[in-house]
């Protein structure tokens, strides 16, 4: 189709090249012989096959015949005078070398357009955020634009980078963690209030653009001085045993008295109960005494209580913490503090803010507990152990309290008398905001606890410390140009030490707007709790940007290695090592699991995952940190600085937000796994999981189609970028479940949640089709009501729930109705 050459149009190969070239100077001077005047070369466009050619014509007032198809169009002259031409010759030589040169312009033009080319898409997919892999990295090359009234030029990464570097070495990190460690600040009292006062006015004096406090007023539990808690052998009123230090306890234990036989049940896991009862002992109506670590406090109390025991005494065993001579231990003598609500929030208005005047229902939160806890000493634990009698416990039982084994019990009666006190506390959250430039309506969040039952050095004090010094960081960098696209809302939470009070109190507040502006939320809390090991507790969403600013943050503690090459050198499988997921007793749960905010909390612990001995004790003081540490608090704490600022840059600054969207598939599949040992049993009853498996083959079809659509878009085009940013933000929320009262079922995500539509809840109900009796397993899991055996229509309800909150999912995220397709 189309023109081509003209067929009688021999090449000049095939003529021969002196021929040719005779014969065209003929004609050329006999056209010019001709011509009354001298003749103009002029440059025309030929249209056809052979687009681009250029064609020389001879203008004399009149139309001149097309020269022979034969001339070579690389060889364009200028005018030429009248007359014989001395020198044919040498003419030919050169027509013959620009034939000869043909085929290499050819080639050099090539090479030069594929260079271009390459060169182009190379900078087009670095600016691209979304292409390629599913790790959304920033190019050296994207610039950041500063603020309209800067003078400064364009920024890119590597100036964000060494910006925020530099005015973060300007802070004075470690004296702000050692003030802060020595201010009394237990919620609602006096000294927290000074405290909030002086933090508020910190922040004030940085260019902010709002700064305010929230008022909360809330249900603490505070021991009651009057009438402390007892522990005595049953029978004996008289002969009480000792507890050191009557201000520490368990806020929100059940009150009133307990009696029983002591038991030992390890860490009071449901599998370590399971495990106390199949060796053949007992643990229902009996008060147990269980080792601190592994679980929560409230997670213990809760497994106690579903196996129908009494009471809970908590110690902290010595095989738990480091045994290296040369860093501080745990006095013998000190018991550790610890909430026992499982849940988040004030248990005394489940699901509602507690804001002053607010009526609320006459409800408590399905997580109090019914028994009592109480805390004590290794003292006191070792004299107790020595009481135990019967069988000797599992090898992986024995602690380091007492020179003979320990023995399962039971032992002698105890009477635990528990007479906290619940107090109506105003609490008080600090707030300070750098409106985003392009995306105000959208924040990243990052919030510190700032109260502490006791010194709470590595509790509260150096989050609040690295807080603050972000603040002032951010601060700096905006007056020298930077400028965000999305807002920084930085917050200082009060009752953490309660459960994350302030935190979920706000969230319960503001909940309906918040999963709509809320993009991310980071929390400092348990930053620094070690030196060896780091940790990151967090959605999936984040994992690969995690990842990603890992590989640009030195290690505070092997000289020459990023914290990448440290944490990856001895495991190739760097997420094995570092992610974990958010524990409940995390002010970063109740934003992922509650209000559907992806969110992430940084950790440095000790190696081998021994706990850090102090937390929550009278001896979490900046001195004993800083010698558990020995000397390298400072570096750690500016590692954990430095990490995070340059995570809140990607978050608040990149056009396109590096979320991976796509890794709830890889989630959904490593579940779903677990299931298909049950595919026999379920399949002899008729059922089937091909409804889960469709669901999630349809996110990730849905997640690789938006994918798709990013990587073909402009990043320049603002509304585009906003559109794609509005639904990766919303993946968390997507997966709370949409057919459960957030009243009832406060955490509704399927995966991190607690309650029957979770996926946990599922897996633990398929188990009992091939064992009886996996109560407690099923309890501790997913948090329902313990069933005994398989139902075959709570199974079903139980699947509906969790596939359609799957396939809505899929559906939110391709986008558009029309788009959609429910049919399974």
């Amino acid at each position: 189709m189309g023109t081509g050459r003209p067929k009688s149009a021999p090449s000049l190969q095939d003529s021969g090249g002196g021929t040719s070239m005779e014969r065209l100077w003929g004609l050329l001077q006999g056209a010019k012989r001709l011509s009354p005047v001298p003749s103009q070369t002029i440059y025309k466009h030929v249209e056809g096959t052979q687009q681009g050619r250029l064609q020389e014509e001879e203008e004399d007032g009149e139309e001149v015949a097309e020269p022979p198809a034969h001339f070579c169009p690389m060889e364009l002259r200028g005018p030429e005078p009248l007359g014989p031409r001395p020198g044919r010759q040498n003419l030919g030589l050169w027509a013959a070398a620009g034939r000869r040169a043909i085929p290499y312009l050819v080639l050099m033009a090539l090479l030069i357009f594929t260079g271009a080319f390459l060169l182009g898409y190379v900078a087009f997919r670095g600016s691209c955020q979304a292409c390629g892999d599913d790790v959304l990295v920033v190019s050296e090359d994207v610039n950041y634009e500063t603020s309209p009234d800067s003078h400064q030029g364009t920024l890119y990464w590597s100036d964000l980078q060494a910006m925020f570097l530099r005015h973060l070495g300007e802070g004075s990190l470690e004296d702000t963690i050692r003030q802060t460690s020595l201010r009394k600040r237990v919620a609602g009292s006096a000294g927290m209030a000074a405290l909030a006062q002086d933090l508020r006015a910190a922040l004030l004096r940085q260019k902010l653009d709002h700064v305010w406090t929230d008022t909360h007023y809330v249900g603490l539990q505070f021991p009651n001085r009057a009438h402390p808690n007892t522990l005595h052998w049953a029978g004996e009123p008289g002969k009480q045993l000792p507890l050191e230090d009557p201000d520490v306890y368990c806020p929100y234990s059940a009150t009133g008295n307990a009696t029983g036989e002591l038991v030992y049940a390890h860490y009071g896991r449901p599998e370590d109960l399971q495990h106390l009862r199949a060796l053949g002992v007992e643990p229902t109506g009996r008060l147990l005494l269980v080792r601190l670590g592994l679980i929560s406090f409230a997670q213990k109390v809760a497994s106690a209580q579903d196996f129908g025991a009494r009471g809970v005494l908590i110690y902290p065993d010595p095989a738990d913490f480091s045994q290296d001579p040369h860093k501080p231990g745990l006095s013998s003598h000190r018991a550790v503090y610890g909430h026992v609500h499982l849940g988040t929030g004030d248990p005394y208005t489940p699901g509602f803010p507690s804001f002053n005047q607010t009526q609320f229902p006459p409800v408590q939160s399905s997580g109090l507990p019914s028994i009592p806890a109480q805390p004590i000493s290794a003292d006191i634990a070792s004299l107790l152990l020595r009481k135990l009698e019967g069988p000797v416990t599992p090898q992986e039982w024995q602690g380091r309290l007492s020179s003979s084994p320990y023995r399962l019990g039971p032992g002698p009666g105890l009477q635990l008398g528990v007479n906290n006190n619940r107090v109506s506390t105003p609490i008080n959250n600090i707030f300070g905001c750098i409106e985003g430039r392009s995306e105000p309506d959208h924040y990243v969040v990052i919030g510190a606890q700032r109260d502490a039952w006791g010194p709470g050095t590595a509790k509260s004090a150096v989050g609040t410390a690295i807080l603050l010094e972000l603040v002032r960081t951010f601060s700096s960098m905006v007056s020298n140009g930077f400028r965000p696209r999305r807002s920084l809302l930085f917050i200082s939470w009060d009752g953490g030490d309660f459960g994350s009070v302030g935190s979920t109190e706000w969230l319960e507040g503001y909940l309906s707007l918040l999963h709509l502006k809320a993009v991310v939320y980071v929390s400092l809390d348990n930053a620094v709790l070690g030196d060896d090991k780091f940790h990151a507790k967090t959605s999936p969403l984040l994992i690969s940007l995690i990842e990603n600013i890992l590989k640009q943050v030195d290690s505070p503690n092997h000289s020459g290695q990023t914290l990448y090459e440290q944490v990856a050198f001895n495991n190739h499988s760097w997420d094995a090592e570092v992610i974990q997921p958010l524990p409940m007793d995390s002010s970063a749960y109740s934003f992922t699991a509650f209000a559907g905010v992806p969110a992430v909390e940084f950790s440095f612990v000790e190696q081998d995952g021994q706990a850090y001995p102090f937390l929550h004790t009278k001896e979490d003081t900046y001195d004993n940190l800083h010698k558990m540490l020995q000397g390298r608090l400072p570096a750690v704490a500016q590692a954990v600085a430095q990490l995070t600022g340059q995570l809140l840059i990607r978050l608040s600054h990149d056009h396109l937000l590096p979320l991976d969207f796509g890794r709830y598939g890889d989630v959904v599949l490593r579940h779903i796994s677990s299931l298909n040992e049950f595919s026999g049993d379920l399949k002899a009853r008729g059922l089937t999981l091909q409804w889960v498996y469709s669901a999630r083959g349809d996110y990730i079809r849905a997640a690789e189609k938006l994918r798709k659509e990013i990587y073909s878009s402009e990043e320049s085009d603002e509304r585009l970028m906003r559109m794609y940013n509005v639904r990766i933000m919303r993946v968390e929320f997507y997966f709370l479940s949409q057919y459960v009262s957030p009243a009832d079922s406060p955490f509704r995500h399927i995966f991190l949640g607690r309650g029957d539509h979770t996926l946990g809840a599922l897996l633990d109900h398929v188990r009992l089709l091939r064992s009886s009796g996996s109560k407690a397993l099923r309890t501790a899991s997913s948090g329902v009501a313990p069933v005994l055996t398989f139902e075959e229509s709570h199974f079903r309800r139980q699947l509906a729930l969790l596939t359609w909150t799957l396939q809505g999912a899929a559906n939110a995220l391709s986008g558009d109705v029309w788009n959609t397709d429910n049919n399974f």
